[in-house]
This record gives structure tokens, C-alpha cells and sequence, in this order.
């Protein structure tokens, strides 16, 4: 491994960083309050590209490596968790099953549109009683003259309800193999009868990101949507939550960066006793922590990374870097809150959105439990 970053992620960093910070920033707070989703911003990052990144330029991609793709979340994230939600799921969830497992003809019909940021697509797994059990999955798919009808639901589906979101790739239920489901994913456009989108409100978190409930009533769509093969749909899903975790760990990591940039800048401006407070051991301590912690944690996601995009076995370390980036978010988001003292409990200051929207990361695409099982059976447990 080389612990330099090369010349294209450092662009990558610099050109994400400015462009989080001129056109995000201003508007995150607003977009919070409002719980308002942000097409315009959607729109521009994918002008900035940041939209199939890691994709080959002939479906509309910069043609780059996933490092450089998780570089850009955390720029984002550090910034704002909302916008950075909307990208990673965008890419990872949306249009990596697509590109993986997709027929050329999905590919061409689907990812050029896709990498705009014009059109989003979602990744519809997770229903009211199947969270972490992907495979109690109740929505049923059955092959009638040619087209699959579709029944059932799917909730906390980000990037579904959106106005620019073309459609979902949805897990369901086709059948049974001894006793034991058998799973298929199929293609689900927005416009297609039977299937309605409802916007979710309400959330602690995120509330500028789109997320959705997905109702599915004898929807029909043509048996070409199939992706992948038949009975092949836990493992497509399964395995795109691997390369998902890495996006999820790039958002711990960058709302870390966040909020301990948050808490830096404050206790050398807040002064008490005659001096500022990043003077005093108890603080500069909590300081020293947060850099420490967060240098770790950015080591572990871009060695997994780098193992990705060097073809070698990665899901155990992309769950170390999900869960590890995650709970160290927590950790630095709630001692940067302490930092500020009572002025951290007020909207008026940014590191209260970072306490919030954190929060979400020990539990999405997989539960901090969750990771410690994956990683547990892959130690011989």
C-alpha cells in the first residue's frame, strides 16, 4: 500500500471540498429546518461528476476507482450528512446493482440518465418486518404471461419518492427451494401501475435526504426487468451492501471530520478564565482524541478500498470500516456537542445537525450488530 494519495484524489478532495462548501453549506441548515429535499443540489453534483464516478465513461462515468468515489462522500458528509446520503445511496444502492449485475441493454437504457443527477434510483430491501432478516422479506413476485406482478412493500428507502427518481430495484419472494425462499430482483419503474411512492417525514436525521415507503399492488412489470438471474436476488443485495458499507463508513469518517473541525475552531475562539478554551488540557485533550480517532478510522476505510479496487476479498474489512467509522462518529460528534458547551444544544450552531445526523450510521445498511456478526463469522467464529 501506498499511505500517498495520488494526484487525481487529491483534485478529487480539493475540487469536492470547495464545491461542498460553496454550494452546501450555505443551504444545509435551511434544507434541515424545512425537511426539504434538494433537487438542485442533486443536479449539481452530478454536473461535478460525482454521479457513477466509479464508472466506465461509455454509461456516462469519470471512469475512476472507488477510492476516489468514497473521497468524494466524505467530503460531502463533512459538510452535510443529508446531500452525502443522497449521493452514496445514489451510487452504491442505485446504480451499482445495475451496473454489476445488469443486462447491457439495462445498462445502456439505465446509467447514462443516472450519472446526471438528473434521475435517481432506489434500492428496495428493507420492509416494515425484515431490517436486519433480509430474508424475511414478505413482497412476492409471481411470473404471469410474461410480466411479474408484484405485491407488498418496502419503508426507509432513501432517494424512492423523490421527483427526479426513475424507479427501484426491488427484492421479492419468487418462490420456494426446499423449504427455503427463493429471492429475485427485479427493476421497478416510477411510472409503472400499481406502484405508488410515499415521502417519509418526521426524521431526527437526514431530513433533506428523500426517504420513502414503496407500496407494490399488482404491479406489472415485463419479465425483461428481471436483474440478475432468478433466485439470485439475496445474493445481488447481499453483496451490494458490502460495497455500500464502504459509502456508509465515508460518511461516518467525514461527519467525524466535521464535527471535530466544528469543535477545533470553537474552542480556539470561545474564551474562558482570560484564555481560550483549546488552551486548557481537558479540552485540548478532546481534541487530540478526535484527530486520533478519525486519522484510524481513515486508514482502515481507504485500505478497504484499496483492496476493492485491487480485486481482493474485501467484505470483512469494508464491515470493520462500516461499523468502525460509524461509532467513531458517534464518539466525536457527541464530545464536539461537549465542546460547545450549552451552545452545542442550539440550532443556531452546526454541530447540532452533526449530533443528529449522525445517529442514523450505527443502524443503516446493516446495524453496528450487525457488522460484529459479519465480522465474527469471518474470524472463525
Amino acid at each position: 500500500m501506498d499511505y500517498n494519495l495520488s494526484e487525481e484524489h487529491r483534485m478529487i478532495r480539493e475540487t469536492v471540498r470547495q464545491f461542498a462548501e460553496r454550494e452546501i453549506r450555505p443551504l444545509a441548515r435551511e434544507l434541515d429546518e424545512k425537511e426539504t429535499f434538494s433537487p438542485e443540489l442533486t443536479r449539481k453534483m452530478g454536473e461535478l461528476g460525482l454521479f457513477g464516478i466509479y464508472l466506465p465513461e461509455k454509461y456516462g462515468g469519470q471512469g475512476m476507482d472507488y477510492l476516489a468515489y468514497i473521497i468524494a462522500v466524505e467530503e460531502i458528509a463533512r459538510v452535510d450528512g443529508s446531500q452525502a446520503a443522497t449521493l452514496a445511496a445514489h451510487n452504491s444502492l442505485g446504480i451499482g446493482p445495475l451496473y454489476y449485475y445488469g443486462s447491457e441493454e439495462q445498462k445502456m437504457k439505465y446509467l447514462p440518465m443516472l450519472c446526471t443527477g438528473e434521475a435517481l434510483w432506489a434500492f428496495g430491501l428493507t420492509e416494515p418486518d425484515a431490517g436486519s432478516d433480509s430474508r424475511g422479506s414478505k413482497t412476492r413476485a409471481t411470473l404471469e404471461n410474461g410480466e411479474w406482478v408484484i405485491n407488498g412493500s418496502k419503508i426507509f428507502i432513501t432517494n424512492g419518492s423523490a421527483d427526479n427518481s426513475m424507479g427501484a430495484t426491488v427484492q421479492a419472494v419468487t418462490g420456494e427451494k426446499q423449504g427455503k425462499k427463493e429471492f429475485t430482483t427485479i427493476l421497478v419503474d416510477k411510472d409503472t401501475p400499481g406502484f405508488t411512492r410515499q415521502t417519509m417525514h418526521g426524521k431526527m436525521m437526514w431530513r433533506a435526504s428523500d426517504t420513502s415507503q414503496l407500496f407494490f399492488d399488482d404491479c406489472r412489470v415485463p419479465e425483461s426487468n428481471l436483474l440478475g438471474k432468478v433466485g439470485e436476488g439475496s445474493k445481488i443485495m447481499l453483496s451490494t451492501l458490502d460495497s455500500g458499507r464502504l459509502s456508509i463508513a465515508a460518511m461516518g469518517l467525514g461527519c467525524a471530520q466535521g464535527a471535530y473541525e466544528l469543535a477545533l475552531n470553537y474552542a480556539k475562539e470561545r474564551k474562558q478564565f482570560g484564555q481560550p478554551i483549546s488552551k486548557f488540557q481537558a479540552i485540548a485533550f478532546k481534541l487530540a482524541d478526535m484527530a486520533m480517532k478519525i486519522e484510524l478510522a481513515r486508514n482502515l476505510l481507504y485500505k478497504a478500498c484499496w483492496l476493492k479496487d485491487t480485486n481482493q476479498p474485501f467484505a470483512m474489512e469494508s464491515a470493520m470500516a462500516k461499523l468502525y467509522c460509524s461509532e467513531i462518529a458517534r464518539e466525536v460528534a457527541d464530545e464536539a456537542v461537549q465542546v460547545h458547551g450549552g451552545y452545542g444544544l442550539m440550532k443556531d450552531y452546526e454541530i447540532e445537525r452533526f449530533y443528529r445526523d449522525q445517529r442514523l450510521l450505527q443502524i443503516g445498511e446493516g446495524t453496528s450488530e450487525i457488522q460484529r456478526l459479519v465480522i465474527s463469522r469471518y474470524i472463525g467464529c
